[in-house]
């Protein structure tokens, strides 16, 4: 069992390594300016995550875990037509998650990485939930409707500099929000549709 004195250790390294990775990535990452941040030494750091892609893939569990809690897998079509807005807005708080996970995608590629049988369980439960929320159109077609949502509302945090080019002419700030709500719906409106007309 953990004692509160480990729990606040693992939670300063985790805190510290969010930053260190968001930052520089995993390869770029140093351990030495981690345990610095945290003020916990490096032997502790390795006990409680063996090393550096340990401690990355804690971290980044843990940002989905916290974007799990703000934004909840949508239960019908209404929350699913809202979903590209919730997941924007929380990437506009807080854009860690995205370049965590623009990191991951550039340090692994499609090969394999630590803990990838626990993230397939995640998206495996989220694609089931959200088939079940739209009457059932088929888990390959949720699958790659999950990709397409969140590919629209996560991107202008991964590309910061493409947001930054091609917004410069919105009229309002809430502008590139709103554009990407409208596609977001159409897209769930077009997959649901779709199910619907093969089904007939």
């Amino acid at each position: 069992m953990q004692t509160e004195r480990t729990l606040n250790t693992r939670r300063k390294l985790l805190d510290a390594a969010q930053a260190e990775f968001a930052e520089h990535g995993i390869a770029g990452a140093r351990v030495d300016a981690i345990a610095a941040a945290s003020g916990v030494n490096k032997q502790r750091l390795y006990a409680n995550f063996t090393n550096k892609e340990g401690l990355f893939s804690a971290v980044i569990s843990t940002a989905y875990e916290d974007l799990g809690l703000h934004v909840p897998v949508p239960d019908s079509l209404d929350s699913a037509r809202r979903y590209v807005g919730d997941i924007f807005d929380y990437h506009a708080k807080d854009p860690t998650l995205a370049r965590l996970i623009a990191w991951e995608g550039l340090h692994y590629g499609s090969q394999g990485f630590p803990d990838q049988q626990a993230r397939a369980a995640y998206y495996e439960a989220k694609c089931a939930k959200l088939d079940e929320a739209l009457g059932g159109i088929g888990r390959s077609e949720t699958a790659h409707l999950v990709l397409t949502l969140i590919a629209i509302a996560t991107w202008p945090f991964v590309a910061e500099q493409q947001r930054a080019l091609l917004t410069t002419r919105d009229a309002h700030p809430n502008a590139l929000r709103e554009t990407l709500l409208r596609q977001g719906t159409a897209v769930v409106d077009a997959a649901v549709g779709a199910a619907r007309d093969s089904g007939a």
